[in-house]
């Protein structure tokens, strides 16, 4: 098959030089990577095979990877204004949306804001009611191991550092980030279950997303499918390629 493939581009969009990749031929497929990752660090093993079936536009959100931190404040909301931009400035009427954590936050946002962009949903690892004491002050050894170890976040700090346009503002972005995150209210029910999109949720059984609550989403979500993987914390969820793949493809493939 005849395969578009790009090593990469930048889109002026709301004041940002958004990084973005386009690979393959297909229906679009959004990809939206988690908190202080980027494309290569989160979806390396995912996004080959999901290329060859979609067209994967693969996008570096505000201040990660190589799109630059243009100190404009930190939301989900504009986020998510700037994942619909892109969209338009490609001429792009609608898209799947596959998001994990932080990534997922936003594809959530994209749904409740935009819904007209987006066809399918696909949220990794996300939580509709965020910060839990337990996971911002662990002290049960159990919580800790769902936690990102020092070594993850020393893989973090490295892989920004290769990529960045500057490369030692990650502390930086942590700290934006995770004041952003910790902001958040959540979604209520009412908000999820206006979302129409088919939408596949996700978890980890040791994420950092409580079971209870992953199965309160997908009960508030107006057309949804649950999924848990077994032996998947937050961090192995999109490095479980083929269980991932095994229960994502379907999911895009199947007529609504």
């Amino acid at each position: 098959m005849n395969q578009r493939s790009t090593r990469g581009a930048y889109a002026p969009i709301n004041g940002l030089e958004l990084y973005f990749e386009r690979h393959g031929q297909g229906p679009a497929l959004v990809l939206l990577h988690g908190g202080l990752l980027n494309i290569a660090a989160n979806f390396s093993q995912l996004l080959p095979p999901l290329t060859e079936n979609h067209e994967v536009i693969a996008i570096e959100l505000q201040g990660h990877g190589r799109t630059a931190d243009s100190g404009r404040a930190m939301s989900l909301e504009c986020f998510a204004d700037d994942v619909a931009a892109l969209l338009a400035y490609l001429s792009i009427e609608k898209a799947d949306v596959f998001g994990f954590s932080l990534g997922a936050m936003v594809a959530l946002t994209l749904a409740l804001s935009h819904p007209g962009v987006v066809n399918k949903l696909v949220l990794a690892s996300v939580d509709h009611s965020p910060n839990h004491d337990q996971f911002v002050r662990p002290e049960d050894p159990a919580i800790m191991a769902r936690l990102p170890t020092e070594a993850d976040f020393a893989r973090l700090r490295t892989s920004y550092a290769e990529i960045a346009p500057r490369p030692g503002d990650f502390d930086v972005l942590a700290e934006r980030t995770t004041a952003m995150v910790h902001s958040l209210k959540g979604w209520s029910e009412e908000e999820l279950a206006s979302i129409t999109a088919p939408t596949l949720v996700l978890v980890g059984d040791t994420d950092m997303v409580p079971l209870h609550h992953a199965v309160a989403m997908f009960e508030a979500l107006a057309n949804a499918q649950l999924a848990v993987l077994p032996g998947t914390t937050h961090m192995e969820m999109t490095k479980n390629a083929d269980r991932v793949l095994a229960l994502v493809r379907p999911f895009l493939e199947a007529t609504p």
